[in-house]
């Protein structure tokens, strides 16, 4: 792969970056004006690096929202209720807290990349240059068509949650003009998309916020059922059996790892800000700041929330299985329902209309910028690099966009059937990136080190590496290859095909890609990158550049709670 030519980063200039000012010693007005010139010179290197023409407009409340948007979404919202009719309270909640931390492993190593080399398609380039070319070509473009399927089957939801209002019209009206919505917001700028991902997202985190204390008031005896307590982890119990005999020990076994893969899925999108970090304002600031709090808002949005829904409702409630998209497959609805609460179910149903709208747009968005990656690093056509002047690769958009149409495959039965299978084939992308972006951080450390480089002076770095990385890394892996054992329980051949065409499909990428290296560039090519000769510098910040802390930092502990969630 090609390395893209870049610009040293100019010295600064003596007494613009505020080092060794005393506090207090210049005015808020020299402070914030010497701030800004050192913010100029480094957007102004970051921005010739960030990809072809496009903008660093995103701000750090957008990035922050990235960070919680793509996490939050139906996994949550939806999937934690078959979840805990799965493997029952205890397992939901020991499954979530275990895949919780691999992914906080997974983003403090993108961090540590991403705010050091914050480049266009963050953690697909990075498999490129790290590690192996062959890696990222299949990693990138399976995770593109990740996205531009998921794109698809979110606006079938936006269908399928409106029609729990009005059962009589058809889904294939709101694919149409949810199709247009989110098709133009991905043309303006991108700090449009930044805004509406804001609002957007504000809504998933009032919502879960509220549900908390919904939960902290039924279960102390505000609802109907009056003193919930723990009663629900002793009868029916604390953990489910799945699938084979109850009476048999394995059985509460197998609802534990169904659910820690499921799991894994309702994680998948917190890797948007590696996406992100390459059109972000001053990422070597913002993105740590949006890395840091990753822990805080997984806490408190997944682990929190699951252990409410385990103690608010049974496992054995039948409407936790029940599917679908809209509000009646909820948990939060479902423990207001059991707790008298009549009005919640609509409210909801909007909230997951706003979710599913988050969703797409994010699809759009990421998919996109995949491609350009894609584009840049010589693995797709050039053409997908074109920008318009608010530099938004609007030929990226159009064709990820374009994949939405097949969620009009839904209208027709056989149609279905043919979207269900390409649905699997993007389920397992997210693990595949998450394995990726945890060996390239091995790679990058080696690289480093290859270099001289000590990673004392990167901007951010990730806690307990390697080890933290080589758990996380096992895990991935580990789960990926397992993540279709039911269809062992009992064999399932269709069912089998299901589960790992993906990684078949991920398997002949990697494969053809090194086979067309090998007759088109010699056996040389095919090589893994070596450590001595990774490119740890092209689109990288300058590591002396000081940049002076944040102006205003918050204060009171409102101020500070409030950043913690919102940024």
């Amino acid at each position: 792969m090609a390395a893209r030519a870049s610009t040293p980063p100019a010295p600064a200039s003596p007494g613009s970056s505020g080092a060794g000012t005393p506090p207090g010693s210049a005015t808020k007005k020299d402070f914030v004006k010497e701030q800004s010139a050192v913010d100029d010179d480094a957007a102004s290197f970051a921005e010739h690096n960030a990809g072809p023409e496009l903008k660093r407009r995103l701000k750090s409340r957008h990035l922050q929202m990235i960070a919680i948007g793509g996490t939050i979404g139906t996994g949550l919202f939806i999937g934690s209720g078959s979840a805990l009719a799965k493997s029952g309270p205890a397992g939901i909640l020991i499954a979530y807290c275990f895949i919780a931390s691999i992914v906080y492993s997974i983003m403090m190593s993108l961090g540590e990349m991403a705010t050091y080399v914050p480049v266009t398609g963050g953690f697909t380039t990075y498999a490129a240059r790290f590690v192996d070319g062959s890696l990222g070509f299949s990693m990138s473009w399976i995770y593109w068509f990740s996205w531009s399927i998921t794109f698809a089957l979110e606006l079938v939801a936006t269908g399928l949650i409106i029609q729990y209002w009005d059962e009589s019209l058809s889904i294939g009206i709101f694919i149409a003009i949810f199709w247009v919505v989110i098709f133009v917001i991905n043309l303006f700028p991108v700090s449009w998309y930044g805004e509406a991902e804001f609002w957007m997202s504000s809504v998933k985190v009032i919502t879960v916020i509220g549900f908390l204390i919904f939960g902290i008031c039924i279960n102390a005896g505000a609802g109907q059922q009056g003193y919930i307590g723990f009663k629900y982890w002793h009868e029916p119990g604390a953990f489910a059996p799945y699938i084979v005999d109850p009476s048999r020990p394995v059985a509460k076994w197998v609802g534990f790892w169904s659910v820690m893969i499921q799991a894994g899925f309702s994680f998948q999108g917190t890797e948007l800000v590696g996406i992100a970090a390459g059109e972000t304002e001053d990422p070597r600031r913002n993105v740590p700041r949006a890395i840091r709090m990753t822990f805080y808002r997984i806490f408190l949005f997944f682990i929190m929330t699951v252990f409410f829904i385990g103690i608010l409702i049974p496992y054995d409630n039948k409407d936790l299985s029940n599917g679908g998209y809209t509000a009646a497959a909820s948990p939060f609805v479902i423990a207001a329902q059991l707790a008298g609460v009549k009005v919640l179910p609509d409210i909801i149903n909007a909230v997951l209309l706003t979710v599913v709208l988050s969703a797409a747009n994010s699809n759009v968005y990421s998919g996109s910028r995949v491609l350009v990656s894609l584009a840049n690093d010589g693995m797709a056509p050039k053409w997908f690099k074109m920008t318009t002047k608010s530099g938004v690769p609007w030929v990226a958009v159009i064709f990820t966009s374009a994949f939405g149409f097949l969620g009009f495959l839904n209208l027709s039965e056989n149609g279905s059937q043919a979207f269900d299978w390409l649905l699997n084939i993007s389920g397992v992308a997210g693990f595949i990136a998450w394995s990726g972006i945890l060996i390239a951080h091995l790679r990058f450390m080696k690289g480093l080190e290859a270099h001289n480089i000590p990673r004392t002076k990167l901007p951010y770095r990730a806690s307990w590496a390697p080890y933290f990385t080589y758990y996380a890394l096992f895990f991935c892996v580990l789960i990926t290859l397992t993540q279709g054992f039911t269809s062992f329980m009992p064999w399932s051949t269709e069912d089998f095909f299901v589960a790992y065409v993906s990684l078949i499909l991920f398997a002949v990428m990697y494969l053809g890609h090194k086979l067309y290296t090998l007759i088109v560039h010699g056996a040389a090519a095919c090589k893994p990158v070596a450590a001595k000769d990774m490119d740890v510098t092209t689109g990288s910040l300058d590591l002396d550049a000081e940049i002076p802390d944040e102006v205003e930092e918050p204060t009171s502990i409102w101020k500070k709670i409030g950043t913690g969630i919102m940024g």
